[in-house]
């Protein structure tokens, strides 16, 4: 891990307009520049870059970041490798945390480097085999693929032999063949080939380095898909084939499409529905929905229609929950059980899959409304009970206000109470810790519905980190939400020694729960290019304000839910909370007496 001292002191010392203009020439418009953007198509320049903010934004597909985003959406390269690619261009050294010892990092860093030049090298072999492979060429062709799409995703084939791989390194016997998956060692020394008689799928990561294979055998054989095993350069709960592969079509599209095979992938891809990746032979992971909802506003989770279908859609909806954010949808697809994404697409064509996509699928909050009440007896008591109990975990891990009060009213409705009734009954959020302060929901939500005013004042205060000075996050309140990563960017700026510029106050979120929060609710609301243009249009006053009547809310909300539960119920620091609600609220009257 680097510290974040040192990331600020970085994005300090570079110049986003220097970093930028490197890769993509800028021209000077206004205050700040203007380019086509890299990161799609477009004819006139939309992408803008702001030396004040240290910022960068694509008008037209929205893409945003500091020049460490920029970095590694240009060169897709991981955080650490950005870091290092700015660094390097400054003479700053990266401080090396990781390992306490030096020799050990750099023995490590070795190692990966060995393991990914093995891994190319295969690759290459698997590729030429190909060529050569009548049946493997035919399989192909037969799955309706294409030459230049078979050339695009680097498919391969491994021969039916047990010891390939000796006549592309010096010695088979080296533990790097092992250790990169590709060689197994058996009994008495004797070593084999993972991968025989089969197309080879190559895995990419970010930066386009393969990573691992899968392998679908030809013709009978079990297990059908053989994938990599887990090496220290892949992992399969954070990895998603064909995700380097689909970058640019994902912008495009502002979607992605997550399916469940490596054909499917490819199969969507020759027919144009280049938006597709898949999971790697394991359920979908917290981490594959952070990195899928970093990539587009919409994911699209396509499973078969059959019982292992709902049972992976179900995992995946679990595991998507604490990921949720207002802004970005997740939704379900279940195909006909006789068909999966690679038959439907070759049997009904391009036209017929996507209005499958916009038509047929299921949003998150739907499809889990709709199998909570199956589930169970709506037409009782006990079975409506039954439902709250089964909810309440689930409810428990979504952090994105909007859509969890809106699931959580849904759900009240069916059952048949008031939304506050519900929240009672289905318990306490989760707290969520960041700085000096505690962010939670209270069992009973105090969160006044301020959600838009809220996001505003997040943008404002990105785009101007010397507010933060202008106002103060009241102690004792219970945050949660949009309010609590508000108050978060508060207290961060507030915390430097020296006002950050808004790529800096940005980047002190990456690999937080606020993260993808920031990043929402600027993807949603730098639409209008004067926002970066015009940075003297926002108003202070206005911020100010702003958060005061947020702030109000929020003690009149935790007020009105204090007192309904009467003084004898209170614990003593909800009363002397209560104490220091009425002394804020009899003060706000003295000096606003009409309101």
């Amino acid at each position: 891990m680097i510290p974040q001292d040192f990331i600020d002191q970085l994005l300090s010392r570079v110049d986003i307009v220097d970093v930028v203009d490197r890769y993509v020439p800028l021209k000077k418009a206004g205050q700040n520049y203007l380019a086509c953007c890299p990161f799609h198509k477009e004819k006139s320049p939309s992408f803008t870059v702001s030396p004040s903010k240290q910022f960068y934004h694509c008008f037209g597909c929205g893409v945003h970041g500091s020049a460490i985003g920029f970095v590694m959406e240009y060169q897709g390269l991981g955080f650490v490798d950005a870091v290092r690619v700015l660094a390097d261009s400054v003479s700053m050294p990266v401080p090396e945390v990781q390992y306490a010892d030096p020799v050990a990092e750099q023995a490590a860093r070795a190692r990966r480097l060995s393991l990914e030049e093995i891994l190319a090298a295969a690759a290459v072999y698997f590729k030429q085999q190909l060529k050569s492979s009548p049946a493997a060429v035919s399989y192909l062709k037969g799955r309706g693929l294409s030459g230049e799409i078979a050339a695009r995703f680097a498919l391969g084939y491994a021969p039916d032999a047990w010891q390939n791989l000796a006549a592309i390194v010096p010695d088979y016997q080296d533990e790097y063949l092992v250790e990169a998956g590709l060689v197994i060692a058996g009994d008495e020394g004797k070593r084999y080939d993972r991968f025989r008689g089969r197309v080879m799928f190559p895995i990419r990561n970010q930066r386009g380095v393969i990573i691992g294979f899968g392998g679908r055998v030809l013709g009978q054989g079990e297990p059908k898909y053989l994938n990599s095993p887990e090496t220290p350069l892949f992992e399969k709960g954070r990895e998603l084939y064909g995700l380097y592969e689909a970058r640019q079509a994902i912008r495009e599209h502002n979607r992605v499409l997550v399916v469940e095979g490596y054909m499917d992938v490819v199969a969507l891809a020759q027919y144009g529905v280049a938006y597709a990746v898949a999971t790697l032979g394991t359920a979908t992971t917290g981490e594959h929905v952070r990195k899928l909802l970093k990539h587009a506003d919409q994911v699209v989770f396509c499973f078969d229609g059959d019982k292992a279908g709902q049972k992976a859609a179900w995992r995946a909806l679990e595991n998507s929950l604490p990921f949720l954010v207002d802004g970005k949808a997740l939704s379900f697809l279940f195909l006909p059980e006789a068909h999966d994404p690679d038959s439907y697409i070759r049997e009904y064509g391009t036209e017929a899959f996507e209005r499958q996509l916009s038509e047929a699928s299921v949003p998150l909050s739907g499809y889990l409304t709709r199998e909570l009440t199956r589930r169970v007896d709506m037409s009782s008591p006990e079975g409506r009970a039954d439902l709250v109990k089964q909810a309440m975990p689930l409810l428990a891990q979504i952090t994105a206000p909007a859509l969890g009060f809106i699931i959580r009213k849904r759900l009240a409705e069916l059952v048949g109470v008031e939304v506050d009734e519900f929240d009672m009954m289905t318990g306490q959020r989760k707290a969520v810790a960041r700085g000096r302060r505690e962010y939670r929901l209270p069992r009973q939500s105090a969160q006044p519905d301020v959600m838009p005013t809220v996001r505003r004042l997040i943008k404002w205060l990105v785009m101007n980190p010397a507010w933060a000075n202008e106002v103060e996050v009241r102690d004792s309140l219970p945050l949660s939400g949009d309010i609590a990563c508000l108050a978060a960017l508060i207290e961060r700026a507030q915390a430097c020694a020296n006002t950050p510029t808004s790529a800096q106050l940005a980047e002190n979120f990456r690999g937080t729960p606020f993260e993808s929060q920031i990043d929402s609710v600027l993807q949603a609301s730098l639409r209008d290019p004067a926002e970066l243009a015009n940075p003297d249009e926002f108003d202070l006053d206005m911020f100010k304000s702003g958060f005061s009547r947020m702030m109000d809310a929020c003690d009149d909300a935790l007020y009105r839910q204090l007192s309904v539960r009467g003084l004898e119920h209170l614990s003593d620091e909800e009363k002397r909370l209560l104490q220091e609600l009425m002394r804020r609220m009899a003060a706000r009257a003295v000096h606003n007496p009409l309101k």
